[in-house]
């Protein structure tokens, strides 16, 4: 069986040979790069499973990157993971928002790097689903055009907020907690990273518009849609 292949672009050499480790220790082929310019002409000739980006980075920074990746047919369905400086909580919901699947924030163990890859791996593999659409109100999801519609106009969504919305349509009138939510669509429950539920929950109701009160806040528990 083949292995998986992970493009890193990283400019702290320390940071990215611990990254490389990691990764290899884990049977992955990885190739890493300290630009993006390097990334480019990379994924033009090889195929890529997953693509770790730095945010801070020389030339052209990780968001302008995953911008132009996301803009391509070529590379929009490559799963994304950001790194972020600590702290750094615009850089994450800029990062969440243009498409990243998840962030990690530096510093990180291997352990957690080996996590958050495997689960954006598993979440991101190819499945076998029939035809179907999900609905509530005035919500229409297809699965497998993977499409959106709010009263008719098409939302466009990221992955993760089309997997979140798939989900609770799924489970209608099912109250999921956010650690429940994380396992479901992260593929891990990371504690402290609840928030980043809370951010996915919100953008999803800017964009279903006058929808987006379909997503139900059940305090001191946490979401759904339906009663």
């Amino acid at each position: 069986m083949d292995k998986q292949r992970i493009f890193i672009v990283e400019d702290d050499d320390n940071i990215r040979e611990l990254t490389v480790y990691a990764l290899r220790s884990a049977e992955f082929d990885v190739t890493d790069f300290s630009v993006g310019s390097e990334l480019y002409p990379a994924i033009e000739s090889r195929k890529c499973d997953l693509i770790i980006l730095d945010v801070m980075l020389p030339q052209e920074d990780g968001l302008q990157i995953l911008k132009n990746l996301k803009s391509k047919s070529a590379t929009k369905d490559i799963p994304v993971i950001m790194l972020t400086a600590k702290g750094s909580e615009l850089d994450r919901v800029r990062g969440l928002d243009l498409g990243a699947d998840d962030y990690i924030t530096k510093p990180f163990s291997p352990l957690e790097l080996l996590s958050r890859v495997k689960a954006v791996l598993r979440r991101s593999a190819p499945k076998t689903e029939q035809a179907t659409q999900l609905t509530y109100e005035n919500i229409l999801l297809d699965v497998t055009k993977h499409t959106v519609f709010e009263n008719e106009r098409e939302v466009h969504l990221t992955q993760k907020e089309f997997a979140l919305l798939k989900f609770l349509l799924e489970n209608k009138g099912t109250v999921f907690s956010r650690d429940k939510i994380m396992d479901a669509i992260w593929g891990y429950d990371y504690a402290g990273e609840s928030r980043t539920v809370d951010m996915h929950i919100k953008t999803l109701r800017q964009k279903l518009e006058t929808s987006g009160d379909a997503i139900k806040t059940i305090r001191g528990v946490g979401y759904k849609i339906g009663s």
